[in-house]
């Protein structure tokens, strides 16, 4: 399997964040699964959010119902960039403008706050609620504005017949002692695993470690793959939590069962 069948897989077996409910007014826009082999060029050095987007719309080009009319659309306002839409599309014929995100949060349950506010980054640089706030307020928001309307003229819509919908995945690591958990906003499909500290993990000091690279996060496990003892990988994990950045790490047992989880330096 190529690496690009395996992100593609790995995204495609990533739940929406949510589905029937609604989150901050957010609805989700559902796209039909396809098992259609994603088999594109994509230019090197891609970061993986550009990598999404395009798994996106590969699946959307297999829907019949669904005509792309553009992508990652620029908008500027005197020669500067001021923001992008990601997709718009017709679906039956009804225009709509989605933002697509993939994200990866972990719970902290020391957060003095409701639930959905202790999705954080594993870096705890961004959260779950920072980047509804970021959809709300500048993304979304983006349609109506006046250098937008000038830019959208080409396609002839009518921007107040345009729905605006997210397509939010994200893959959810918990704390590895919480065995037991009923979270009542998000799909609980999409909790991917545990997260541990250095010294958390040193308990699975028998099984084999690979550190994966940040793109290949989105992938399914790549079992053909040089696994390191706990010694092996000990160093690595050490400079990275030094250098407060918290990896994405796979995990064999010795019946050959694997898991991803983070290690965290916080």
């Amino acid at each position: 399997m190529t690496k690009q069948q395996r992100y593609f897989i790995g995204f495609i077996n990533t739940p929406l964040l949510w589905s029937n409910n609604v989150i901050a007014n957010l609805q989700q826009f559902k796209i039909a699964t396809t098992q259609v082999p994603f088999q594109e060029k994509i230019e090197k050095n891609i970061r993986l959010g550009k990598w999404v987007e395009r798994l996106v719309s590969h699946q959307l080009k297999q829907d019949n119902s669904i005509k792309i009319i553009d992508e990652n659309i620029v908008i500027y306002q005197n020669k500067r960039t001021i923001g992008e839409l990601d997709c718009l599309l017709l679906k039956n014929n009804t225009p709509y403008h989605v933002e697509i995100v993939y994200k990866f949060y972990l719970y902290d349950p020391t957060i003095k706050a409701v639930e959905i506010n202790r999705w954080i980054g594993p870096n705890r640089n961004d959260s779950f609620v920072e980047k509804l706030e970021k959809l709300k307020t500048k993304q979304l928001p983006l349609l109506y504005k006046n250098e937008t309307q000038k830019t959208l003229k080409q396609f002839d819509l009518n921007i107040t017949k345009i729905k605006q919908c997210v397509h939010f995945k994200a893959q959810l690591f918990i704390p590895y002692h919480i065995k037991n958990y009923d979270f009542k906003l998000i799909n609980p499909n999409s909790i991917m695993g545990y997260y541990y500290t250095f010294e958390d993990i040193k308990a699975l000091q028998n099984c084999k470690f690979f550190i994966p690279k940040k793109l290949d996060w989105l992938s399914e496990i790549d079992i053909q793959i040089d696994w390191l003892t706990f010694s092996e990988c000990k160093p690595q994990l050490k400079l990275l939590l030094e250098q407060k950045r918290s990896p994405m790490v796979w995990i064999k047992n010795y019946k050959g069962q694997t898991q991803k989880c983070f290690v965290v330096w916080w």
